[in-house]
């Protein structure tokens, strides 16, 4: 979706258009890529993770104006660049609509169930996000906001 995402974006640009707003980009990318046949298999995923890409994408191109700008302090940040299908960092992020943790120890997140979870300790309030992350060694590991 991140890319899918900057294409359209970088494609507007030299159509001399405006970039995209997020809705426009949610229609666009998400909705309409789940229609084709390549990408029918994006209806078995939750929308979270979807819409999360397109805000870290909104995050990345907002950095970028806002350093070039001024406002944003620190070195300059440079374009987003396309994600690499090949890097072994792959992650998904759920909102606090997307997961529940359960009274069991599980963790249910949508459109994937409950997951069984070793804690590594106790969570001192509800998490607002989690976010799950495949490690090159081909472990998950949840990494909760709260």
């Amino acid at each position: 979706m991140y890319n899918d995402a900057l294409a359209a974006r970088k494609d507007a640009r030299k159509g001399g258009l405006p970039y995209p707003k997020s809705a426009d980009l949610q229609k666009l990318v998400i909705t309409a890529a789940k229609k084709t046949a390549g990408r029918a298999w994006l209806s078995s995923v939750g929308v979270d993770p979807l819409i999360q890409s397109l805000r870290d994408l909104d995050t990345a191109c907002r950095n970028f104006f806002d350093s070039v700008s001024g406002k944003r302090a620190g070195r300059p940040v440079g374009l987003p660049r396309f994600k690499s299908k090949r890097d072994n960092r792959q992650s998904l992020r759920f909102t606090r609509n997307g997961f529940r943790t359960r009274g069991n120890g599980k963790l249910n997140l949508a459109k994937i169930g409950d997951v069984r979870v070793k804690w590594s300790r106790a969570l001192p309030t509800d998490p607002s996000s989690v976010t799950i992350v495949l490690d090159p060694a081909g472990r998950y590991h949840a990494s909760f906001v709260v």
